[in-house]
């Protein structure tokens, strides 16, 4: 892997609605349903919806946008949850609720919601609601027999949101404009749907709250290799079973992404082929080692990675700091190894049942 384009920062301009086309070059491949809704416009209407939502729902983008996100609303539409999504907009803060909403053909479904606030760089101002949502089944006995373990990760992924919608933030501010930009933006997406679907998924009781890294790595960097779709980079994995609680998780997934994201743009230039491990291995007194190699062409002995001045860079170093964590480059013969160690707190080395 090498390091990326360097991000250049320029102020955004005052405009509060995002080009459709520009948009789905990021969200359309997330298998997350997402929302853009415009709180300086009368009645915060939806500006954006990606093709999760128009599954989900069955409501074509047409029939969304310029309407308030109300109208999946109906009869059995709790009147608290609903109360909980009002406040949380008129005080442009982020909430998250289990709710039942209505599709076009008129199926009532229950849907888990998140919504939070995109703040403009100088804070003064709300500039949209971004709003994730998920079908959570419609068993109203399963969803009322909800263990408290479960409850407790779902507000988990409500602050780990915070660290998706500033980065949003953080490309808004290049005037929301830039494909490429998206499309890492739409990588880091996933890697917190992928966090998101682990939690909701795995057995949450036996393993006492904590996330799978090894399931959770393996089907991470399966995504983000579809995603760059090139057939002949293959990927290798080692990965153990370890368990760690979701924030260190969620910090962890995102390097991942990142580090990754990087090597399939940067690592095989001017290659069909190569080859890329990540492993993941237990180390004494309960830390890990998380190792990513590449065959590729090196990073070059004049650039920095991760680099301060780029975006990706930043981010990577925020989040290593973030989970005090060490993070060394190796500029191996050919390509490069990355190796982040993470102490044990926060995780153990037990397999998940």
């Amino acid at each position: 892997m090498t390091a990326g384009r360097e991000d250049t920062d320029a102020e955004s301009g005052s405009n509060h609605a995002i080009d459709r086309k520009t948009a789905m070059a990021a969200f359309n491949r997330s298998s997350v349903a997402m929302v853009l809704t415009n709180p300086n416009l009368p009645d915060n209407p939806i500006i954006y919806v990606n093709q999760a939502f128009e599954r989900i729902t069955g409501y074509a983008s047409s029939a969304a946008i310029g309407r308030n996100c109300r109208f999946l609303q109906g009869e059995r539409s709790e009147a608290r949850q609903v109360d909980a999504i009002r406040t949380a907009v008129e005080n442009r803060e982020t909430c998250t609720v289990e709710l039942t909403n209505y599709r076009a053909s008129g199926e009532a479904f229950r849907n888990r919601l998140i919504v939070s606030p995109v703040r403009s760089e100088s804070e003064d101002a709300t500039v949209y609601f971004v709003g994730i949502q998920m079908e959570v089944g419609s068993d109203e006995e399963e969803v009322a027999d909800r263990d408290d373990p479960m409850i407790e990760i779902q507000h988990r992924v409500k602050n780990h949101l915070a660290m998706i919608v500033s980065m949003i933030r953080m490309e808004a501010r290049k005037g929301l404009t830039a494909k490429a930009e998206f499309d890492t933006l739409a990588r880091r997406v996933e890697a917190l749907q992928i966090l998101y679907e682990e939690m909701t998924l795995m057995n949450t009781v036996a393993n006492d709250g904590k996330v799978q890294m090894g399931s959770y790595i393996g089907r991470l960097a399966t995504s983000l290799a579809n995603l760059d779709g090139r057939p002949g980079i293959q990927i290798g994995l080692n990965l153990d079973d370890l368990l760690i609680d979701p924030d260190r998780a969620t910090r962890l997934g995102l390097i991942v992404s990142e580090v990754l994201t990087n090597a399939f743009q940067h690592a095989f230039e001017g290659r069909d082929h190569g080859r890329l491990e990540i492993q993941l291995t237990a180390q004494r007194q309960s830390g890990l080692r998380l190792t990513i190699a590449d065959d590729g062409v090196g990073i070059p002995d004049d650039v920095e990675w991760p680099n301060p001045k780029s975006l990706g860079g930043r981010i990577v170093l925020g989040l290593v700091k973030g989970i005090d964590a060490s993070l060394d480059v190796v500029r191996a013969t050919n390509g490069t190894i990355v190796n982040l160690d993470l102490s044990g707190e926060g995780h153990d080395d037990r397999k998940s049942t």
